[in-house]
């Protein structure tokens, strides 16, 4: 087996995910567009998205990272948008995509444009969670979208799998689909809910950090093996167990938390790369074989699907949005809603790899062996389609954003929240601390006492003193001042101890050690400080 290959497409696609930050353009896009411009660069091989790889082993580990960074209450809060847009929307574009399809391309069977539609249904997680992060997003839009993503691809893929059914002969009816839907999703859901806890009393019972991490980077992979091999949603399992363990990430240990984030961050980074680039360098792959389609029709009927995708969401979001306010309990609930966030939903819809790894596990044949009607068309509609929403919508949804002009986060009142909170821990903590030095079990020197109360009182001012202090010489916050010292101090230690081992007054394994505890130091008074 050549790695080559696999290595130069995550090597290259970091690197570019790397530039990404220091320009204004999105890194996703960088990364398609890249992989659009290296997708003809002679000698490199064709990268065919397989989805017997992309949907078991990329899809858990990316549905992973953001249903644990999203939130549970947030999301319980946001139940309803967020059902109408990841079952509802996802229906309503199968049927309304499949239909214009099938009206728009000549000889296209009704099967197959229905085929089309569930492929291109769901806006990505991986590109919502992107953009939304690059953008800034308002946090209910942002919890909307998110939720969203997490939940549309379980719909689109039993929406594909009736679809596919009734394309290739197998025969398909709307109680069939109905039935399988609800099997799905409940079934998902159920797998879910009987792994999360035992899952959860695992990690909080390892010993080690090591292993509680190990054990981490399975947990998408069982729940979502486990899921399919009972034919229920692996991407429903997926989420509630993440969901569940950030939900209770409280209970883990702290260095399992700090090694668990840092990891994390690495996957989603390597693989959110490597699955943009992906999307660039198919087309090659989708070109080949589009026979009579090539040339102006073909331009065609991609832009006319682009199209369709993009009015239908909006067609969707706007009534999904003000017909439930008809409700006098729904207005008192949710107050006033203006048109600019339905707008930013309704723009926001990116679609990703996971319609590209739908659109290749469309068979080859049907019963009977004759070809899959129009199988590369398809391949190509997906792809444009694709390429269109992350292109267009990706590119102007930031200016979109600053145009509509929404509040900007008050990072005053944010700032006060935190210091209240942190104001009453500490003072539990504090009562706690008199609490166990009254038990004579407990004797601790009065220095070292003072010192526990002294790390306290300094966590708990830090926050207060965020608030609008500024240097008025540097210009700098008092935070950044504070952190700026902390490293001189700690960069001026770590020289020593590099020039008492260079020196053979301490070995490297007591490096290793003292400089650990100062990056442990360094750590600590960044999050001080932030």
């Amino acid at each position: 087996m050549d790695v080559m290959p696999l290595l130069l497409l995550v090597a290259g696609s970091a690197a570019i995910a790397a530039a990404g930050r220091r320009v204004p353009v999105p890194a996703p896009l960088l990364l398609v567009a890249a992989g659009l411009a290296v997708s003809y660069v002679p000698g490199v091989p064709d990268y065919t998205l397989d989805p017997h790889i992309v949907l078991p082993l990329l899809l858990p580990p990316l549905l992973h990272t953001a249903a644990t960074d999203s939130s549970y209450l947030d999301l319980r809060a946001q139940a309803r948008p967020v059902a109408l847009l990841s079952v509802g929307y996802v229906l309503f574009a199968t049927f309304v995509v499949g239909c214009a399809a099938y009206l728009i391309v000549p000889g296209l069977p009704l099967t197959a444009a229905l085929v089309l539609g569930a492929v291109v249904a769901p806006p990505d997680a991986v590109a919502a969670t992107a953009v939304a992060r690059r953008v800034g997003l308002p946090s209910r839009i942002t919890t909307i979208l998110q939720g969203e993503s997490l939940v549309n691809d379980a719909t689109a893929i039993t929406a594909f799998k009736v679809a596919l059914a009734a394309a290739v002969g197998e025969g398909a009816t709307w109680a069939g689909g109905i039935g399988e839907f609800l099997i799905a999703a409940v079934g998902g859901v159920g797998v879910g809910l009987v792994l999360m806890v035992p899952l959860h009393w695992l990690r909080t019972h390892l010993r080690e950090a090591l292993l509680q991490n190990a054990l981490s980077l399975l947990i998408p992979f069982v729940a979502y093996a486990v899921a399919e091999q009972v034919h229920a949603s692996g991407v429903l399992a997926v989420v509630v167990v993440a969901l569940y363990l950030g939900h209770r990430a409280w209970e883990v240990d702290f260095a399992t938390r700090l090694q668990e984030e840092a990891v994390w961050k690495m996957v989603a980074f390597v693989l959110e790369s490597a699955v943009f680039a992906l999307i660039g360098l198919q087309l090659p792959v989708v070109l080949k074989g589009l026979g009579e389609y090539e040339g102006i029709d073909a331009a065609w009927y991609a832009l006319a699907v682009f199209l369709v995708v993009a009015v239908a969401r909006f067609v969707w979001v706007y009534p999904a949005t003000f017909l439930p306010r008809l409700s006098a309990r729904v207005r008192a609930r949710e107050g006033d809603l203006s048109w600019k966030g339905p707008f930013v939903i309704g723009w926001a819809g990116m679609r990703g790899v996971v319609s590209l790894a739908i659109a290749f596990s469309i068979p080859l044949t049907v019963h009977g062996g004759e070809p899959f009607p129009e199988r590369n068309l398809i391949l190509f509609l997906t792809f444009t389609t694709v390429i269109g929403t992350l292109v267009v919508q990706g590119v102007s949804l930031p200016p979109l954003i600053r145009l509509l002009k929404f509040p900007a986060h008050d990072v005053q009142a944010e700032t006060l929240a935190e210091a209240n909170a942190q104001a009453q821990a500490s003072r539990v903590a504090e009562q706690r601390l008199d609490d166990l030095l009254a038990d004579e079990r407990n004797t601790l020197p009065t220095p070292l006492a003072d010192r526990l109360r002294t790390v306290l009182e300094r966590r708990r001012n830090a926050v207060w003193e965020r608030l609008g202090q500024v240097n008025p010489v540097t210009g700098e916050s008092v935070d950044d001042t504070y952190r700026r010292l902390s490293r001189e101090m700690i960069s001026a230690e770590r020289e020593v101890f590099v020039r008492l081992r260079d020196g053979r007054y301490i070995d490297d394994e007591m490096l290793r050690t003292l400089l650990r505890r100062l990056d442990l130091e360094e750590a600590a008074a960044y999050r001080e400080a932030t």
